[in-house]
């Protein structure tokens, strides 16, 4: 397991993490497998999504703050409810498959690590079986 830290600087963003995965995958001795990314926080998550447009990014975050508030009739003390609930939602993990030694990635896709209770230094954990 590979683990990198991630610096957010947003209570709500998204950062494309598809070139350190990649370097990751490079690094290993993995030609053919899966590569496993995992965030361990519960205010975070990852996702696959078009990375050659920012307003599609930009788009779900506006979306996931209108049906998720920040301000909400939420039990949880802390005050972060709306981020683990979008963290929740969204997921902690994805799978790619990994053939040649290279991500096998759709055309327009990538990796992003979703900060919902920024900003914060985060990890990420990689994995290549």
């Amino acid at each position: 397991m590979t683990e990198f830290t991630i610096r957010t600087s947003n209570r709500n963003e998204f950062i494309d993490i598809t070139s350190q995965v990649r370097s990751v995958v490079q690094q290993s001795d993995v030609d053919e497998g899966i590569c496993t990314v995992f965030c361990p926080h519960t205010t975070a998550a990852i996702t696959i999504n078009e990375n050659a447009d920012p307003d599609v990014t930009a788009d779900i975050q506006m979306k996931l703050n209108k049906m998720i508030p920040l301000h909400e009739n939420y039990r949880h003390m802390e005050g972060n409810s709306d981020a683990h609930i979008k963290s929740s939602l969204v997921g902690n993990s994805v799978q790619i498959i990994v053939s040649g030694g290279q991500l096998k990635l759709g055309t327009w896709q990538g990796i992003f690590f979703c900060e919902f209770d920024g900003p914060r230094a985060r990890h990420v954990w990689v994995s290549i079986k």
